[in-house]
């Protein structure tokens, strides 16, 4: 059975991903700083390896078949943590995932990472960082799934989203477990591979949507 590494598996996205996975008696490495934040999940299915992004993870990498990149800096944190986590990590995630011949890396992104030049304030940071981390991905020769949602909310799963961008503003947002669920849909069906996907809450199903 494949094993699948989730890189930030302790954030909100990556732990919803991690539960997902198990339910559907998915190997997972769990990838964080802190192991205590897993101190609720119990599963034969389960590893959780301890390691700081900021270093060297690479071992964490090996004999996984597909990493999930779900990590972040946080919005409490400055531009330092930006680099480090959301360039630097994600990079480096990629390198060691094309090193150990992983058969497919998934990208959690953001929208507005195809074109950060079009973004101003304090975001465009945070959005360079996701563009060249994607760009890194993209170059690597992996395969690659990105999923580039749009705001992120805590609204409960409809299990229904859209890839196309909507027209008001204020509609393109999505739930973190509507995203957490396309990365479930993503990391079991691997032809979904070579893809980047703006993703929002919308009216299709995941499964016709993400494909």
């Amino acid at each position: 059975m494949s094993k699948t590494l989730i890189i930030g598996a302790s954030g909100k996205i990556g732990k919803m991903a991690t539960e997902l996975l198990l339910k559907n008696e998915q190997n997972v490495v769990a990838l964080v700083r802190d192991k205590n934040k897993l101190s609720d999940l119990n599963s034969s299915f389960l590893t959780i390896v301890e390691q700081d992004l900021e270093g060297d993870f690479s071992s964490a990498v090996k004999g996984c078949d597909q990493v999930i990149f779900a990590a972040g800096s946080g919005g409490s944190t400055g531009d330092d943590k930006t680099v480090l986590i959301d360039l630097w990590a994600a990079t480096k995630a990629a390198t060691y995932a094309k090193e150990h011949g992983i058969n497919h890396f998934i990208m959690v992104s953001s929208i507005g990472a195809d074109d950060p030049e079009s973004t101003q304030g304090d975001l465009k940071p945070y959005l360079v960082a996701k563009h060249m981390a994607d760009e890194h991905l993209i170059n690597s020769g992996l395969n690659y799934t990105i999923v580039r949602p749009g705001t992120l909310t805590d609204d409960s799963a409809s299990m229904q989203v859209t890839t196309q961008r909507p027209s008001d503003r204020s509609e393109a947002k999505i739930s973190r477990e509507n995203v957490a669920n396309a990365l479930l849909h993503i990391a079991t069906n691997s032809f979904i591979s070579n893809r980047i996907f703006e993703l929002f809450d919308g009216d299709k199903p995941i499964k016709a949507a993400v494909k």
